[in-house]
């Protein structure tokens, strides 16, 4: 029979007590800690920006280099629209969805809403206004007007930009492959079986130039 006041304590050799697991995580928190504060020593780029703090960055859009004064929390379709007064990109969902915002970002279609102007420092963006020469439109625009792809039109810079940056990686797209490729773009009005028409059109054209 034990006597009060007995050795209680866990034997050794038979796992970790709580009395260890409490310490080893305290030792561990307390390395973590000291590791990240070297690492910010180091690292001065490590800090983090104010969101109200102004930065210049040169924009590269459709072919023209352009300097602006940018918030961190800007996106490029704010900066785009507010700052370049390049208006073509829309404004829809904001929230990546509709695609009416859409870019070509180094040739690849992006959606401007969820993108940082900051971010877009030393990328190609190519707007729907850059698809134009001078007054002159562009194939995929030419296709669109034929076809008479739009109602409204809100969606259409975004559709026409998409379909562009489609067009550059399948020149000679199956009828799959539009509807896939055109998918990230919402028309409220209904116009896709007008719309996949033009830039099948669009293809055809682009291929006989």
């Amino acid at each position: 029979m034990q006597q009060n006041g007995g050795d209680k304590s866990p034997k050794q050799g038979k796992g970790i007590t709580r009395r260890s697991f409490i310490k080893g995580v305290g030792a561990g928190a307390a390395a973590v800690a000291t590791s990240g504060q070297l690492l910010a020593s180091a690292s001065p780029r490590s800090k983090l920006l104010s969101a109200e703090d102004m930065h210049l960055v040169t924009l590269n859009v459709n072919g023209r280099l352009r300097q602006v004064m940018v918030e961190p929390r800007w996106s490029l379709l704010f900066v785009l629209r507010e700052k370049l007064g390049l208006t073509g990109a829309k404004a829809g969902c904001e929230r990546g969805e509709c695609g009416s915002c859409t870019v070509l970002f180094n040739g690849a279609p992006r959606y401007s809403c969820l993108t940082l102007a900051v971010e877009a420092e030393g990328s190609s963006i190519i707007t729907v206004e850059g698809l134009m020469k001078g007054e002159e439109l562009g194939p995929v625009q030419e296709a669109f007007v034929e076809h008479d792809a739009f109602q409204c039109g809100y969606c259409t810079p975004g559709q026409i930009v998409t379909a562009e940056g489609l067009l550059r990686t399948h020149p000679e797209p199956t009828v799959a492959q539009i509807q896939r490729g055109m998918s990230g773009n919402l028309c409220r009005c209904g116009s896709y079986a007008h719309i996949f028409e033009a830039v099948a059109t669009a293809a055809k054209n682009r291929t006989q130039t």
